[in-house]
């Protein structure tokens, strides 16, 4: 793989960039190099070799997708709300800051994809991006990791889905025109408001609205399918009628082909990121967000339903009634919450391949347990 460049990088070793000792670290397995850049200025990347990066669904889970590929672990993006942040205190570090600035680069990540989905064992299920932490986070426009997965998945016939905030995506619209014309392409953009400063304030490394909703237009004039994750919606901040209205009905504008809502999850290192920005940046709903979420992840079944109500309400007014996708349920008399997490919108996921074609798989592989 050709080497990367860097302009006035620093390799960070024993000391950090300041001088002083650099912070313990779980040695990370298959550890290249530690690099910092002016260009990614707070941003720390250790680059890695791994041995494996396609990945098994836990069994059990609701997901519509056995397998992942996870090429950067860590995001720049910095969503306070990013259910993702308790994964990287698998590597000893911290859910918080370090979940924004330490990012692991998996460098070998489309060589060694393209060597496991071309063993004679893989049966070429779909391969699901984006999952744990975005691809297309600001890293990949230096890395470039992505041209080589999309590439390796559609060679091999394995159809594909991506799920991102990330506008770099636009780089790679003709190759994933190409990939579609050989396997089934499922794209999905993360987008659950339209007021430009909280977003600012609530995932500042990302794309602002504006920006994802041309990405939306881009996909589908390119003859794309984009569905639209609308998740978080923020009690308070993001869920009003007129925010709602506003969200839809600019989704059904940008050509969305689908779209799913739900509401702020706070799985344990999420809700404490979560509550502290909640505590310093909207004092006044520190007590009501503790009263509705208590001591679990999920908002209440009251506000869950609630919130479903005006979903459809919205959905139906922009015309998204009929494109759920994926194992849609609405929330009325819905004991488990995790049915939330299945709901994939129109688009995001590959329509299924045809009986008999090459991407219908035979049966199932076995592979790593670890999600990420």
């Amino acid at each position: 793989m050709e080497a990367m460049r860097w302009e006035a990088q620093t390799l960070v070793t024993a000391q950090d960039a300041t001088g002083g000792a650099a912070p313990a670290l779980l040695p990370l397995a298959g550890l290249v190099r530690t690099v910092t850049t002016p260009e990614f200025a707070g941003i720390t990347f250790h680059e890695v070799t791994a041995k494996s990066v396609l990945n098994r669904v836990p069994a059990g889970s609701k997901m519509p997708f056995e397998w992942t590929v996870n090429p950067y672990r860590g995001c720049s993006h910095a969503c306070v709300y990013c259910f993702a942040r308790k994964s990287h205190t698998y590597l000893d570090f911290d859910a918080g800051m370090d979940f924004d600035s330490q990012v692991v680069v998996k460098v070998n990540a489309a060589e060694i994809l393209r060597k496991e989905v071309n063993k004679a064992s893989w049966t070429r299920q779909q391969v699901a991006l984006g999952t744990n932490t975005d691809p297309y986070q600001r890293a990949e426009g230096r890395y470039r990791l992505m041209p080589g997965i999309i590439a390796a998945l559609a060679d091999s016939g394995t159809p594909l889905s991506i799920l991102t905030k990330g506008t770099l995506l636009s780089r790679d619209i003709p190759l994933l025109k190409s990939a579609a014309t050989q396997v089934p392409v499922g794209l999905g953009i993360s987008l659950a408001m339209t007021d430009e400063a909280l977003s600012e304030a609530i995932e500042p490394g990302t794309p602002g609205p504006r920006a994802r909703l041309r990405l939306v237009t881009r996909l589908r004039e390119a003859g794309l399918p984009c569905g639209v994750m609308a998740m978080p919606i923020l009690p308070w901040l993001s869920d009003s009628d007129e925010a709602l209205d506003a969200l839809f009905g600019s989704l059904a504008a940008a050509g969305a082909t689908g779209v799913t809502a739900g509401a702020l999850y706070l799985k344990p290192g999420t809700r404490e990121w979560f509550m502290k920005w909640i505590a310093a940046h909207h004092p006044e709903l520190a007590g009501r967000y503790r009263r509705l979420y208590g001591t679990g992840s999920y908002a209440s079944k009251e506000y869950r339903t609630w919130l479903a109500a005006k979903v459809r309400y919205f959905k139906a007014r922009h015309g998204f009634s009929h494109s759920s996708g994926f194992s849609h349920r609405d929330l009325d008399n819905v004991e488990d919450p995790r049915e939330e997490e299945a709901q994939y919108p129109a688009g995001s996921i590959p329509a299924p391949a045809r009986e008999g074609s090459a991407n219908v798989p035979a049966s199932r592989p076995s592979a790593q347990d670890a999600l990420f």
